[in-house]
This record gives structure tokens, C-alpha cells and sequence, in this order.
């Protein structure tokens, strides 16, 4: 299994990508995170993150918008992938 999901929300309405982030989350086995791609900063979503046990980064999108790399906070694997993703990996 893949360690990424990537789900890109940055054609929809609020809030539909908060809602569908927080779906994409429930799913995700062990050893992955989500890479979500959103159109603006989604600042409503990040109390929910940290109430839900999730930790994120930022990361410079490759295109527009916005991109928030999300994992279980208690995830050593999926936390590893990421930093190896932010270390140009």
C-alpha cells in the first residue's frame, strides 16, 4: 500500500473540503498520510486535527493554492514518509 492519499479539494466550496479531508482521514490505514491540496489556508480545520489526534505540515503546492500533508499523530511510519517528502525525497 501506497504511504500517500492524495485528495485534491481546491474546485470546491466550503465546506466541502473540510468535510471531505476529515472522511479521507478516517480512512487512512497505518503507515500513510494524506496529502490534500486546497484551494485557500484552511484554518477551521486545524483545531479539528489536533482535537482528532492528527499532526500536519505545510508544503508549497505544485500548482495553486494550498497543501497540508496529514497523519496520525501516534503514526512513527507515516511521520517518517512526510519528512522524507519534505526532505526532497
Amino acid at each position: 500500500m501506497a504511504p500517500e492519499r492524495l485528495l485534491d479539494v481546491r474546485d470546491l466550496a466550503p465546506p466541502e473540503p473540510l468535510e471531505r479531508i476529515l472522511v479521507a482521514l478516517h480512512d487512512l490505514a497505518d503507515a500513510q498520510y494524506l496529502r490534500a491540496r486546497l484551494p485557500r489556508e484552511p484554518y477551521p480545520l486545524y483545531p479539528l486535527l489536533q482535537e482528532f489526534g492528527y499532526t500536519w505540515r505545510a508544503r508549497p503546492p505544485d500548482g495553486p493554492g494550498f497543501e497540508l500533508l496529514i497523519w496520525r499523530r501516534d503514526d512513527r511510519e507515516a511521520q517518517i514518509a512526510v519528512q522524507h517528502l519534505l526532505n526532497g525525497g
